[in-house]
């Protein structure tokens, strides 16, 4: 796995633009209380079972793979030229 450039800053857009999909598809709105792990995997497997992503391997399903899965995500939603994939 070839990590990113500004992976972490990738991460956290997904998250934000991730939580506003999850949300017009119906599901309630992440609380203050639940944890990055919880929300990274919540995600992830919506977008899987959305097909928006590929799904992982089974014995390759951890946080450091689906955290990069998110960031390649949201990567090729940005336009050319955004400052994160520079």
């Amino acid at each position: 796995m070839k990590k990113l450039k500004h992976e972490a800053e990738l991460l956290k857009k997904a998250l934000t633009i991730g939580e506003k999909y999850a949300v017009n598809r119906g599901y309630n709105a992440f609380s203050a209380t639940n944890s990055a792990k919880d929300k990274v995997e919540s995600l992830y497997r919506l977008l899987v079972n959305d097909k928006l992503i590929q799904p992982l391997a089974v014995d390759s399903e951890d946080q450091p793979n689906m955290k990069h899965k998110l960031a390649l995500w949201i990567a090729k939603q940005l336009p050319e030229g955004h400052a994160l994939l520079k």
